[in-house]
């Protein structure tokens, strides 16, 4: 293979089945695609650590859902890393990839630069999940405290909390210095869960952190035993079988789950992309009297933007924003004042 020749199963997210024990589960690649999230900002080493596994988490969550628009994770704490957001849209037409974004805000005055456990520094919080199936469909929103040691934790208990499926998660993610090629990074991640299960949960709470459930509270007998063979397998996992980029996607699943039956499907292949606009900025603004407009006009005299994803940098006139201002009607005249920083 050359050097600098993109591998089949780079930005790609690859659905399969453990036929034999009732497991489905998500194999994430995330090369080209979390190097442009990072390179949107200078973020510290902490920063950088959670919004990379953010990233991954949702990538593999965003795949698992029928998904007409918008999937979201976010993350908020009173620590110093007060903000990770992320949102993956789904294809827009078969045979199209998914787009990621993602963004963090931060104190950086409070920040532990050279924390080891990145997860401090959100500090007490939630971890919510929110999807957004588009016009005419009512928002979901999923919410599960900041506990467990990892944004991985925190997802895996969500699935168990919101939905009674065990879910588990495994991510590696760093800097690849392979000979050759510029520093970039890359990122990969399993995601194991089980089957819906037929009958409830007692309401009484779990014998997780906080009374919160997990997945011996929701699986018993033949299905419990088959989880927990599931998950020590899946401890015998190292970071470059997850990262790659030698070993692909399928060979690891037959590595790890031979004896189960791994069934795949169609890879989805991801992308990023920003959804921001002129238009939608526009929008945004038109709850603002034009004496409000007038407060945000620069010397210049127009009110300037930035989208806080990707970095676009959009300039619009104030007589066409605010309920009181006249709309462009020609939404591309306003997408030409962008331009990225």
């Amino acid at each position: 293979m050359a050097i600098g020749t993109q591998l089949a199963w780079d930005d790609t997210v690859l659905p399969f089945q453990l036929d034999l024990s009732g497991i489905r589960g998500r194999v994430a690649r995330l090369d080209g695609v979390l190097d442009q999230v990072l390179k949107q900002h200078a973020y510290p080493p902490a920063i950088e650590a959670l919004v990379a596994e953010t990233a991954l988490l949702t990538a593999l969550i965003g795949q698992t859902i029928k998904l007409r628009w918008k999937l979201s994770l976010q993350v908020r704490g009173n620590g110093p890393a007060r903000l990770i957001a992320t949102d993956y849209y789904g294809p827009q037409a078969e045979g199209e990839p998914a787009r990621i974004r993602a963004y963090a805000s931060f104190d950086a005055e409070r920040l532990e630069a050279d924390s080891v456990d990145p997860f401090s520094q959100i500090g007490q919080g939630y971890f919510a999940v929110m999807l957004d199936q588009g016009e005419g469909m009512l928002p979901y929103q999923g919410f599960t405290p900041i506990a467990g040691g990892s944004l991985s934790a925190c997802a895996e208990t969500y699935f168990a909390q919101s939905e009674q499926l065990p879910t588990r998660f495994s991510l590696a993610y760093g800097r690849s210095t392979e000979p050759g090629r510029a520093e970039r990074w890359r990122a990969g991640g399993l995601m194991i869960q089980h089957m819906p299960q037929h009958g409830g949960v007692a309401a009484e709470g779990g014998t997780g952190e906080g009374g919160l459930l997990t997945h011996a509270d929701i699986l018993s007998g033949d299905a419990g035993d088959d989880w927990n063979r599931a998950n020590m397998i899946l401890d015998t996992v190292e970071t470059l079988e997850l990262i790659g980029p030698s070993v692909a996607p399928t060979d690891l699943l037959v590595r790890l789950y031979h004896e189960d039956q791994p069934r795949v499907f169609e890879a989805q292949p991801v992308r990023f992309g920003c959804s921001c606009s002129a238009d939608k900025v526009i929008s945004t603004m038109s709850i603002y009297s034009q004496s409000d407009i007038a407060k945000m006009t620069t010397a210049e005299g127009m009110v300037t933007a930035d989208c806080q994803f990707c970095g676009a940098h959009y300039e619009l006139d104030p007589k066409t924003l605010g309920f009181e201002g006249t709309l462009a009607k020609d939404a591309a005249a306003q997408e030409a004042a962008a331009r990225d920083e």
